[in-house]
């Protein structure tokens, strides 16, 4: 198979979207940037989307994932607390199992694919 798989993981509690791809993605590039502008941005999302998606996560879990000091002299930032840290390792130790558990799986499927590269 040379296309790779992407495995889409979200998790629902009840009916509740509490974490997906997007708010995992989200929380690495406040991580690797130290801004939730410049990680927005760096996935095509606007300043206000990915302010409302951190927000989202710090009203729903028991402590915010993320912390933001406003710009100024001293300039801005956002850092992920311990718990953001927490969650976001979690989720991809999650990702990481399902991968591994279902490789078997994956490969029997993309063995019986036909030829995709005429729909391109």
């Amino acid at each position: 198979m040379s296309d790779p798989v992407t495995l889409r993981l979200r998790l629902l509690f009840g009916d509740r979207l509490v974490f997906g791809p997007g708010k995992g993605e989200l929380l690495a590039r406040i991580a690797e940037t130290g801004s939730i502008a410049a990680a927005g941005r760096a996935m095509g999302m606007s300043y206000r989307r990915a302010w409302a998606l951190v927000e989202e996560m710090n009203a729903t879990f028991r402590a915010p994932l993320v912390i933001s000091a406003r710009g100024g002299a001293g300039g801005g930032g956002a850092s992920l607390t311990a718990e953001g840290q927490e969650v976001l390792a979690a989720y991809r130790a999650i990702l990481q199992a399902v991968e591994t558990a279902t490789a078997p799986q994956v490969a029997q499927i993309a063995a019986l694919l036909g030829d995709m590269s005429a729909q391109k």
